[in-house]
């Protein structure tokens, strides 16, 4: 008998990631084995993201790949889940012929049976939502060091721009004792880092009525012993506080990055986004956090070409990436999403105007970083160890920092993959790379 495969495609962020993972396992638990290639697949998920144009560009070029794998495979099956899934539904079982299932956000905890369906010769869709307690139950992982954890779903901030709201809807929180047993399982498993999911984290327990909030979760799941870091995303700056702050900072675990997305340097502009903060409330976020932890660095994302930005308006944005000095920046052209706010605004900016300033936005960034890292030689750091290497018979290791650096070391005393060792900085240019002192 042949052994069915599958394959997922994941577009977007660490959420989708986590998601994916989930949906493996129900595939595995069907008889399912994971293939490299999407051609050599009997089952094919497109998991999707629709924060951006551009993946439902990826997804369309996908789906018309599938459709000539169907030709040579007649028992293949294609779904598409995530957010366009969610905002698409039906609409995507009409467009395109080769998808045999759709699953929306909320419905992925019945992709079992879906898939069974679609086995049988059903062509559905699944987007309903759900009122329920937000609960993930408990499923297969891959042996890892690192680990994401979903905390829980949705959006109430309703930026201009941004479609999660809609696709995600209201914000749910995972009960902690759910959330901490996962932790423990992978732990268990051999999990030395956990990154905490969601698309707000500091809104975490709001809702629930057991009063932990996410600094609380955090002092939780410091406690597990053989868990030795903790990072999470993504912080809104409104609901970034000096008690996460002062949590951070009394802990030995969780790490010293965090990702705090600005999106625009103007304040203007962060009306009409909706953000509800101006530059110098977040700066003064930034400023409190540096002084109660020198060594802490931030990592942001901004939207250039937003309907209305002018030339003032994007100078003000490179200001401010020059006055905090990022570790990193995720950045992209503003593209207008079906159903925001921003979409009624009309997409006023030039194709290349949009490009020009994004390129210049790159290219500070650039500066600041090569600046920074030449700061780095001779400079001593603990490193994560993920990876052991070989290159012409020499063995050498990766791990990756509390800034989620990725450093390249050589050890002369033996090295065990998740353990954390220093490591002495000797090279940044093309890569960080040193030698494991001590």
């Amino acid at each position: 008998m042949r052994t069915k495969t599958y394959f997922i495609q994941t577009f977007g962020c660490a959420m989708n990631e986590y998601d994916s993972e989930r949906i493996a396992s129900v595939a595995e638990s069907r008889g399912y084995i994971p293939c490299k290639e999407a051609s050599e697949a009997d089952l094919i998920i497109y998991n999707t993201c629709s924060v951006r144009e551009k993946p439902y560009i990826k997804l369309a070029s996908y789906l018309g790949l599938a459709k000539i794998y169907k030709k040579t495979n007649p028992h293949l099956i294609v779904g598409v889940t995530g957010c366009i899934a969610q905002q698409d539904g039906d609409a995507l079982l009409k467009q395109f012929k080769t998808v045999d299932f759709v699953v929306g956000t909320d419905a992925l905890p019945r992709i079992g049976s879906i898939i069974d369906k679609a086995l049988e010769g059903n062509r559905l869709a699944d987007t309903e939502k759900t009122k329920d307690n937000f609960t993930i139950a408990e499923f297969n992982r891959k042996p890892s060091i690192r680990a994401n954890v979903t905390i829980m779903k949705g959006c109430e901030n309703f930026c201009s721009y941004c479609i999660v709201p809609f696709v995600r809807g209201k914000e749910q929180s995972r009960k902690p004792d759910e959330i901490i047993d996962e932790v423990k399982r992978l732990a268990d498993n051999g999990v030395k880092e956990i990154c905490f999911l969601g698309q707000n984290v500091n809104s975490y327990g709001k809702e629930l009525s057991c009063g932990t909030d996410f600094s609380d979760l955090l002092k939780m799941a410091e406690k597990i012993p053989s868990i030795t870091r903790i990072r999470f995303v993504t912080s809104h700056p409104k609901d970034f506080s000096e008690k996460m702050v002062h949590t951070i900072a009394e802990s030995s675990k969780i790490c010293r990055l965090i990702h705090l997305p600005l999106q625009s340097g103007s304040d203007r502009i962060l009306k009409a986004m909706n953000r509800k903060y101006t530059c110098a409330e977040y700066f003064k976020k930034i400023d409190y956090a540096r002084k109660i932890m020198p060594d802490i660095g931030f990592t942001s994302d901004f939207i250039t070409g937003f309907p209305g930005e002018t030339e003032e308006d994007f100078t003000q944005t490179l200001a401010a990436v020059k006055y905090v000095d990022y570790e990193q920046i995720f950045a992209f052209n503003y593209s207008p999403r079906p159903g925001t706010a921003a979409e009624r605004m009309g997409d006023t900016i030039d194709y290349q105007v949009k490009n020009s300033r994004l390129t210049r936005l790159f290219k500070l960034q650039e500066q600041l970083h090569n600046s920074r890292f030449e700061k780095l030689n001779g400079m001593e750091t603990t490193v994560l160890v993920l990876e052991q290497l070989e290159k012409d018979g020499e063995i050498s290791y990766l791990g990756v920092n509390t800034y989620n650096r990725n450093i390249t070391f050589t050890s002369e005393k033996p090295v065990v993959l998740g353990d954390l060792v220093t490591v002495k900085i000797s090279k940044t240019r093309g890569g960080i790379s040193g030698v494991r002192i001590g």
